[in-house]
C-alpha cells in the first residue's frame, strides 16, 4: 500500500486535493468532528482537563474555540487528548484499506505529530497567500486570532516543502489539480 500524505498550510486546499485522487481518504478534521459529536469518553477527558470551557455533550466547537482563544496552551491540552483518538481511527482506516493500492492521508498536523514514515509520499499543496486568506475569511467560524495560534504550532511551509516528494500548485480549480495528480500517480505506479 502506498500512503500519500497531503500537507500544506491551513486553507491551502489539502482536502480539495486529497479528494481528487480517487482513492480512499482519511480526513483527520472530519474524524475530529465525529469525535466531538459522538465520543463521550473524549468529552469527559476534555471536561476534566478544561472544566471552565468544556461543559456540554456533544462537544460544542465554540467551547473549544473559546478555550483556545482564552489560553493558547489549552490547544496543546486538547490536541493531546483528541489526537490519541485520531491515531486510533487512522489505524482502523489503514487496517480496513490494507488491500488498496493507494490511500490518501489528509492530516493537518501530520509532520508535527510524526504520523508518517519514510516510505510515505509527502505531497505539499502550494497555494498563493492571497488565495488562502480569501478562502479562510469565507469560513463560517473564521477568527484571525485563532488562525495565528494554529499557524504557530505548525512547522513552516518552507520546511514542509523541503520534506515533500512532490508539490501541487493549487489554484482552487479542479482541472489543473487533477492534471498534477495524474502526473504523480503515473510516476508512482
Amino acid at each position: 500500500m502506498i500512503k500519500i500524505c497531503i500537507i500544506g498550510e491551513i486553507g491551502s486546499g489539502k482536502t480539495f486535493v486529497a479528494n481528487n485522487f480517487g482513492y480512499p481518504v482519511f480526513n483527520a478534521d472530519h474524524e475530529v468532528e465525529k469525535i466531538y459529536k459522538k465520543n463521550k469518553k473524549i468529552f469527559l477527558k476534555l471536561r476534566n482537563e478544561l472544566p471552565q470551557y468544556i461543559t456540554k455533550f456533544p462537544i460544542d466547537k465554540n467551547e473549544i474555540i473559546n478555550a483556545i482563544l482564552n489560553n493558547r496552551h489549552n490547544l496543546r491540552k486538547i490536541i493531546k487528548i483528541v489526537h490519541k483518538e485520531v491515531r486510533k481511527k487512522l489505524n482502523v482506516f489503514l487496517k480496513n484499506n490494507k488491500n488498496k493500492k493507494i490511500v490518501v492521508l489528509d492530516i493537518p498536523l501530520l509532520i508535527e505529530n510524526k504520523l508518517y514514515n519514510k516510505k510515505d509520499l509527502l505531497i505539499f499543496v502550494d497555494s498563493k497567500k492571497k488565495d488562502i486568506d480569501k478562502k479562510l475569511k469565507k469560513r463560517p467560524k473564521f477568527n484571525s486570532k485563532l488562525l495565528k495560534i494554529f499557524r504557530k504550532i505548525q512547522l513552516s511551509p518552507n520546511y514542509k516543502k523541503k520534506k515533500s516528494h512532490y508539490i501541487i500548485k493549487n489554484t482552487f480549480t479542479k482541472k489543473p489539480v487533477k492534471n498534477e495528480i495524474a502526473k504523480i500517480i503515473n510516476k508512482i505506479l
